[in-house]
C-alpha cells in the first residue's frame, strides 16, 4: 500500500477545513482560484482559523505539495493566484 504517497493529495481532496472546487488548482487562471478559495474560506464552518489565513495555507499547501513537479508557468500562477488572494481579503 502506498499511503504515504498519497495523503498530501487526500487532503487536497477532501480538506476538513474548506470544500474546494474540483481541480481548481489545474484552472491556470489565478484570479478564478483566488476567488474560489476565498469563497470556499468564507463559506467553510470547519475551519480553525480566519478565512484568509486557511485559504492562504490550502493554497501554500498545495504549492508545496506539489513541489518540483510544477513547471515555472503553473508556479508563476499559483504566486500571482496568492496576490489575488492577498488583494481580495485586504491584506
Amino acid at each position: 500500500m502506498t499511503t504515504n504517497k498519497k495523503w498530501s493529495g487526500e487532503v487536497t481532496e477532501h480538506s476538513d477545513a474548506l470544500d474546494l472546487e474540483k481541480d481548481i488548482f489545474r484552472s491556470g487562471d489565478p484570479d478564478k482560484i483566488a476567488v474560489s478559495l476565498k469563497h470556499s474560506a468564507e463559506s467553510s464552518n470547519r475551519r480553525k482559523s480566519s478565512p484568509f489565513r486557511s485559504a492562504m495555507s490550502m493554497l501554500t499547501f498545495y504549492e508545496n505539495r506539489a513541489g518540483k513537479n510544477l513547471s515555472a508557468d503553473e508556479k508563476q500562477v499559483l504566486e500571482k493566484a496568492k496576490d489575488k488572494l492577498r488583494e481580495l481579503f485586504g491584506k
